[in-house]
């Protein structure tokens, strides 16, 4: 039988836990989750998630979750076919390179930004965002945590330039390259490196220079992107 993806003893919490409070739309809440759930691989490409199973699970109508999976399909996380079923996408190589393209030229943007205008208070928590890091850059069962570090660092630098909302547009737009990424991130090395890139970002803000802000994070971003292929090569199986 057919395990269900959604079921607690898959790593879910109990059905109790996706209770949302009265300011989250169910929509988004069941968006949210699913979409979490396929960056960290948890479902992999090729996983059939039925409407009908996940409205009872997420103790929601039918609605919230059509509106939910319409999302995921513009984001290119799943696709949908006659009779109510839907499968998570194997990761395109040509959409990771476009939503590279398009991370990079905003990342870079609100670096420059930065550099030219420092906001104090973005900079002491982004300093404190590496700080914990660092506690954890040797660890590889602290991946998870050093994850959800990284993209609050990057957060909030959009944040330090008033773009907050556009940051959480640009994690939408990037699934498959987030999913490249959560192949490439358990590598102390790897690890190690996102630190330090981290770090050179900063320090070149702190210089006041928007174009080496730049340069940092471009170089920053590019990892993955340097291994792209021979993630590909080393999970045939996740790549269409």
């Amino acid at each position: 039988m057919t395990k269900n993806p959604f079921s607690t003893a898959a790593g879910l919490p109990a059905e109790d836990s996706f209770r949302a409070g009265p300011q989250s739309p169910s929509s988004a809440r069941v968006h949210d989750e699913i979409r979490s759930r396929i960056i960290a691989l948890d479902l992999l490409p090729g996983t059939t998630l039925a409407r009908g199973e996940l409205a009872e699970r997420f103790g929601v109508s039918q609605s919230p979750v059509r509106e939910a999976i319409l999302r995921l399909e513009q984001d290119g996380l799943v696709v949908s076919y006659p009779q109510s079923r839907t499968v998570v996408t194997h990761i395109d190589i040509a959409r990771v390179r476009e939503e590279h393209f398009l991370r990079t030229a905003l990342e870079c943007e609100v670096v420059h930004r930065l550099a030219e205008n420092m906001n104090a208070e973005t900079m002491v928590k982004a300093k404190g965002f590496l700080k914990i890091q660092q506690a954890l850059v040797d660890d590889v069962e602290q991946v998870a945590l050093f994850k959800q570090l990284d993209e609050a660092f990057h957060e909030v630098l959009f944040a330090g330039v008033d773009q907050a909302h556009l940051h959480r547009q640009i994690t939408e737009r990037c699934g498959h390259l987030a999913r490249v990424r959560t192949l490439d991130l358990p590598r102390v090395e790897k690890m190690a490196a996102v630190l330090e890139g981290h770090r050179a970002v900063l320090a070149a803000i702190e210089t006041g220079d928007g174009d080496a802000a730049a340069r940092m994070m471009r170089e920053h971003l590019s990892g993955s992107m340097k291994r792209l292929m021979q993630i590909a090569q080393d999970h045939p199986d996740l790549f269409s």
